[in-house]
């Protein structure tokens, strides 16, 4: 039994007092233990070689210290002007409106899942309604379940968004219901492209028939950018500008800005990426307030009604059970961040339309944080973290600012029609894919870890394609096309000698759709032959004193058997001739095209970004 040590070995304080030099010394003695620093380096250079950058150049510091959060204005208090702690003090569920998504056609279905969500948890309806989800004239068979004056619902009718209002007030009419506070209309004419008609008209029938009925009637809906690819910044502009714009068009319509900010909900994607997830709720909450304080409202009105949704980029279609727990990340930080609804996609979203588990373990993963893990016992629980803080104030300084040009430049609609949102967001999405080729931006159990063989639910296909951009893209790309022939991996030593090699290769080639066929132990070039059955494409994996000593002699070996490409895990040893080398940090993607070919697969078109129905679109005059 190890003795504990005495205080003087602590690498911090032991009062709690440690100073900021003695958090750099202790972080930099681990980092270089791992290679991340070297002893050249300053113990200051822990900051640089910890603090993760954003798509939008944005730094995520690894610790907060007063000085990070010392000139940053006041967030107020929750449920006050700005709202950056949260549109109210107290949250009306208890903890989130868990909200859930319904949109498979089969009608009759659909109404079982609301039932069963419903009595298991689940507090809203978000209702598809048109192409790609239910058909209109199936609402009342949908809705004949749910308790309408308890149950918030949330329209989703791109096609026909006035109809379909007239038609859910008509059902409201006949069941002589009151409607539950937070119901939604949920007409979005900015965020939808090539959906007829969309014009102003369209906002101002519905919201027309929304303050008659005193429901919501438009749906902001960053999710839209987000599943285009775009960055946290382009979503929160994008929505703060769309908001301005729906102001704008309610008082052409005749509303006062209070009664027009009150018909507006806002929508935005929660990520596992928590800390941006959590900071970007809380700069949505802080910038819209400032829209409504030049807008003239009073200060108690300026709160933004917020649903987040877990990403839909960020789940993949290969171990498609990983995505429970980038989904509970994700809701994790959507309550922590203040979203008033949020709703959790099941896992296996990606794969077709989801069935009674994966619905049961979306909604109980909200059910769980709330009232096991007990998140929502405190409001705003990032408020006061001094890294949180920064965060947060530099994505709504940004957003702001892009906001402001989107302004200059003659408002959204102006830069939706002209392109310039679709030019911007394809840059994001390809700094996005390099970061995810080079694996700086992992992607477990597909770009990482991947399942050598894996059984793929089933599930029906959707009506209508999904409009996603999936993070994993490239790489789910290749999966769809494994190469017909493995490579083989000669391993050179003992286990211990050459397994983290021969593993970071059979990873990172199972990652592009190829098998590795490995030796085992392995005492000199004739064990390696011996093994060998003349595939094409062969790897070395081992330590660099084996390169050296018996390297050369093995790639000639293996050539000489019939070997064509031969692969190093590693660094390029001087004197070993191969064809590539496959080390940490290298183009993994590329890597991993190059040995397809070698291989014999044709190079196939590279995933881009389709066009989108959720990001652009004319309002018509």
């Amino acid at each position: 039994m190890s003795t504990p040590p005495s205080a003087d070995q602590l690498p911090l304080a032991p009062d709690g007092a440690a100073t900021q030099e003695q958090w750099e010394g202790a972080v930099a003695a681990v980092l270089r233990k791992s290679g991340r620093l070297t002893s050249d380096d300053p113990d200051s250079a822990a900051w640089s070689a910890l603090t993760r950058t954003t798509l939008d150049g944005i730094p995520v510091l690894p610790l907060g210290t007063p000085d990070t959060a010392a000139k940053l204005p006041d967030p107020g208090l929750p449920g006050q002007a700005p709202f950056t702690r949260g549109a109210a003090a107290t949250r009306p569920f208890g903890a989130w409106d868990i909200r859930a998504r319904f949109e498979d056609p089969d009608a009759e279905l659909t109404a079982q899942h609301i039932t069963e969500d419903l009595e298991n948890g689940v507090n809203s309806v978000w209702l598809v309604l048109g192409q790609g989800g239910l058909v209109l004239e199936d609402l009342d068979t949908v809705l004949e379940p749910v308790l309408l004056d308890l149950a918030p619902v949330i329209l989703d009718a791109p096609e026909r968004p006035v109809l379909a209002a007239s038609e859910f007030v008509r059902h409201l009419v006949h069941r002589g219901v009151q409607p539950a506070p937070g119901t939604n209309l949920g007409a979005n004419p900015i965020g939808h492209r090539d959906k007829r008609p969309m014009s102003r008209e369209v906002v101002r029938d519905v919201a027309d028939l929304a303050v008659r009925e005193g429901l919501r009637a438009i749906m902001v809906d960053g999710t839209a950018v987000h599943d285009r690819g775009g960055s946290d910044v382009q979503e929160l502009a994008y929505t703060i500008a769309a908001g301005a714009e729906y102001l704008r068009l309610l008082a052409q319509a005749g509303h006062d800005p209070a009664t027009a900010a009150g018909l507006i909900e806002f929508r935005y994607a929660a990520t596992a990426e928590q800390f941006p997830t959590i900071a970007k709720l809380r700069a949505a909450r802080q910038l819209w307030a400032r829209v409504l304080e030049l807008s003239h409202v009073e200060p108690d009105l300026r709160g933004q009604s917020q649903h987040a949704v877990t990403s839909r980029p960020m789940m993949t279609r290969y171990d498609p059970y990983t995505n429970m727990l980038r989904t509970t990340v994700a809701a994790f930080s959507a309550g922590v961040g203040g979203a008033s609804a949020v709703t959790v996609l099941p896992f296996d979203e990606p794969l077709g339309l989801p069935e009674t588990f994966s619905r049961r373990i979306a909604r109980n993963t909200s059910s769980l944080l709330a009232a096991e893990a007990h998140i929502a016992e405190v409001t705003d629980p990032a408020g006061g973290s001094h890294a949180v803080e920064r965060l947060t104030e530099d994505l709504a300084v940004a957003a702001w600012e892009l906001f402001g040009r989107v302004e200059e430049d003659g408002g959204l609609i102006h830069n939706l029609k002209d392109g310039k949102w679709d030019r911007a967001i394809t840059e994001v999405v390809q700094r996005r894919r390099e970061q995810v080729a080079r694996r700086t931006r992992p992607i477990t159990g597909l770009s990482e870890f991947p399942q050598v063989a894996e059984t793929l639910p089933h599930r029906r296909p959707y009506a209508v394609p999904r409009d996603v951009v999936r993070n994993g893209a490239d790489f789910e790309a290749l999966r769809d096309q494994p190469a017909p022939t493995p490579v083989f991996v000669a391993t050179m030593g003992t286990v211990a000698q050459h397994t983290a090699r021969a593993s970071f290769l059979a990873n990172l080639l199972t990652a592009g759709g190829i098998t590795a066929r490995t030796v085992g132990t392995t005492t000199g070039v004739e064990d390696v032959l011996a093994a060998y059955r003349h595939e094409a494409v062969v790897a070395l994996a081992g330590t660099d004193q084996a390169y050296a000593e018996w390297g050369p002699d093995l790639v000639t070996a293996l050539r000489e058997a019939g070997a064509e490409h031969v692969v190093l895990a590693g660094r390029p040893v001087e004197g070993l001739a191969v064809d590539d080398h496959a080390a940490m940090g290298l183009d993994a993607l590329a890597f991993l095209h190059r040995t397809r070919e070698r291989l014999g697969v044709e190079p196939g078109a590279a995933p881009g970004v389709e066009p989108s129905s959720g990001t652009t679109t004319e309002v018509e005059k």
